[in-house]
């Protein structure tokens, strides 16, 4: 007997979106380190858009979806590209919700109310359950923040992923190309309409299974995922030099810029995040994919962001869980203790995103892979 891969992955990487993907994650975590001395006022958040890395994460996602399979599909069905999508993200899912629940009991807090009410065997329930990535209701809530996935909130964005790459299966990928295009302008309405006329004048949410936060999840979602999957289809990539500092400094400005308009004028915080995501995520991304890396040390610099950049987005979670925790119950003020603290949490979060990925993610994924997606022949 012998072995072949179904649909191998031969085609290059993009070194630089993996890079960006990489730089993105570290600004989430930064965000949400920030967060944590807000008292929950976006208003005067530090790195204040740092929540939109999100949907520049769809709008990565359907660019290297539409790139890794568009021109499969004659080679292969849905269940394949299913398996093989299951099998790139839901390990993390899995290590996220472990992770999640092996340090829920430690983040008592008055900002959690429900964690000392919940009994080991519940808790014990949502961690499985969150291993499948089925969302929960708000009445299964053991942490009091009304997530899907109380015990790794980030989860969610991995639930919409999931939605998408299903609708990208069953219908997308027919579209010709001026279909798509009629449909991603129909999703940017529904999203500059929901930002410009919706109640909060920003994305934030999409993390509760209610009708409010499935709208703002439905909204963040189908633009980027579809409009990086038409990007991608139309081949427009802008050749720059420095195309890898260029993006990420063009990142880090348009999540840390404050926030516009303040509670007077929300629909100005509203037309901004239109344009970043509708226009500049875009931008990014074509430069992005049409630059070149140039030196070992780029490279490598861009490979170790683009590898650990999944493991960390899904896995820091539970660690900003505890600081919220220790900021709020010992009345910690932003300055140098608290940011001291913060910025340890960061290396703690990216050591154990590597940790992950070499220890169990690569490890797991190369197992199933040659598990379910290799067939045997005879000889």
């Amino acid at each position: 007997m012998s072995t072949t891969a179904v649909l191998p992955d031969s085609k290059k990487h993009y070194e630089i979106l993996d890079g960006l993907r990489g730089v993105a994650s570290v600004l989430v975590i930064a965000f949400h380190v920030m967060e944590t001395f807000t008292g929950g006022n976006r208003f005067i958040q530090v790195i204040n858009h740092g929540y939109l890395a999100v949907d520049f994460f769809f709008l990565l996602s359907g660019f290297v979806v539409a790139y890794a399979y568009d021109d499969r599909w004659g080679k292969m069905g849905q269940w394949d590209f299913y398996k093989r999508r299951l099998i790139r993200l839901q390990p993390m899912v899995v290590m996220g919700s472990l992770i999640g629940a092996a340090l829920f009991y430690f983040g008592i807090s008055p900002v959690f109310p429900n964690i000392a009410g919940t009994p080991v065997w519940e808790m014990l329930l949502v961690m499985l359950v969150g291993c499948t990535l089925i969302p929960l209701p708000v009445s299964m809530d053991i942490r009091g923040w009304t997530e899907m996935h109380p015990l790794n909130g980030p989860a969610w964005s991995l639930f919409f992923e999931y939605i998408a790459n299903i609708l990208y299966a069953l219908f997308i990928r027919k579209f010709s190309k001026t279909l798509l295009t009629i449909f991603v302008i129909l999703c940017a309405i529904f999203l500059v309409q929901y930002l410009i006329m919706g109640p909060q004048g920003d994305v934030i949410g999409g993390w509760s299974i209610d009708k409010t936060q499935l709208h703002v999840g439905f909204a963040r979602l189908l633009y980027p995922f579809f409009a990086g999957v038409l990007l991608c289809r139309a081949g427009k990539l802008i050749h720059i030099k420095g195309a890898f500092t260029v993006c990420s400094l063009m990142i880090v400005a348009v999540l840390a810029i404050p926030r516009i308009g303040g509670t007077d004028h929300l629909w100005m915080n509203g037309i901004y995040e239109s344009v970043v995501i509708i226009l500049i995520f875009p931008l990014i991304v074509s430069i992005g994919a049409g630059g070149k890396i140039i030196g070992a040390r780029a490279a490598k610099t861009c490979k170790f962001l683009g590898d650990i950049s999944y493991p960390l987005y899904i896995t820091h979670y539970p660690l900003i869980y505890l600081y919220t925790a220790w900021v709020v119950n010992n009345k910690i003020q932003l300055g140098a203790y608290g940011l001291l603290v913060g910025f340890l949490l960061m290396i703690c979060s990216i050591t154990l995103a590597w940790a992950c990925l070499k220890f169990y993610d690569v490890p797991v994924r190369n197992w199933l892979a040659k598990r379910y997606l290799v067939k045997k022949e005879a000889v």
